[in-house]
């Protein structure tokens, strides 16, 4: 799509492809290039999964689960710590649910390979749209990835955060190819390979194919939706900011509903 068409300057669109080129080459070496100031989105998500999964061994160990809660959690465990079950859902009220399941998992390998997948893919999508439109991504993608599952198989447990990573890989997709040109080509083909490679080891491990389908599906629509030009990027920040505040106040008390089942029960 030709530069003008999208609302950029030659100029704007030559210093675009520049800053993404720059932070992919970092990205690459394993250098950060951020100059935006706080904590990483992405360390704080992989650092809740690893906190809640913590607890989660931790509070099987004490009930005699045994090794059996490190690697494959019981489903009575895993819906204490937050899985995803629509019964408990539409019965109860728990909603918080359809966000916590995300940070839920089933076993060390399946943290393993989401957190790793995650620190691959996340900070070079948290850099290239700014921590707002990455929370709203991510969180957004997780009720794509939960919905679908309630029309594929709404009474079975679901937990992890592979519907919000595929969300990540389906937006990038359809966002990178938009944008066009070899930098965009190449973040996308960089997704393309990682969403193979996870639904190649979903299939080994029997994942759940809806929430990937569900968090793809999802990325793939705000990819094709988000503002490209300079213009609508400033346009849209005010709604974007306000969408991630509302993302993250959510998680954050679906979290403390978790947290304060957890304590009374």
């Amino acid at each position: 799509m030709p530069p003008k068409m999208m609302g950029l300057t030659p100029a704007q669109w030559k210093w675009r492809m520049m800053h993404w080129k720059r932070h992919l080459k970092h990205f690459i070496k394993g250098t950060s290039t951020s100059d935006r100031s706080g904590l990483s989105i992405t360390n704080l998500i992989i650092g809740t999964n690893l906190v809640l999964f913590s607890l989660m061994v931790l509070t099987g160990l004490s009930s005699g689960a045994g090794l059996r809660a490190l690697f494959t959690p019981p489903t009575s465990l895993l819906l204490e710590f937050g899985a995803q079950y629509w019964p408990f859902v539409l019965e109860y009220n728990q909603w918080w649910r359809c966000i916590t399941y995300a940070f839920t998992h089933g076993g060390l390998i399946h943290l393993a390979f989401n957190m790793v997948v995650l620190l691959q893919i996340g900070p070079l999508l948290e850099v290239t749209l700014g921590k707002s439109r990455f929370i709203v991504l991510y969180v957004l993608t997780a009720l794509t990835a939960t919905l679908a599952g309630y029309f594929w198989h709404p009474m079975t447990p679901v937990v992890g955060a592979s519907g919000s990573l595929f969300g990540l890989i389906g937006f990038s997709i359809t966002y990178f190819h938009r944008i066009g040109g070899p930098t965009a080509m190449h973040q996308r083909d960089f997704m393309i390979k990682w969403a193979l490679f996870a639904f190649v080891f979903g299939l080994i491990v029997g994942a759940d194919n809806a929430a990937h389908l569900g968090g793809a599906l999802g990325g793939a629509a705000l990819g094709a939706l988000m503002p490209l030009s300079v213009r609508l990027d400033r346009q849209t920040e005010p709604l974007f900011r306000a969408l991630a505040w509302t993302c993250t106040l959510a998680t954050l008390a679906s979290l403390a509903i978790l947290g304060l089942s957890l304590l009374f029960g």
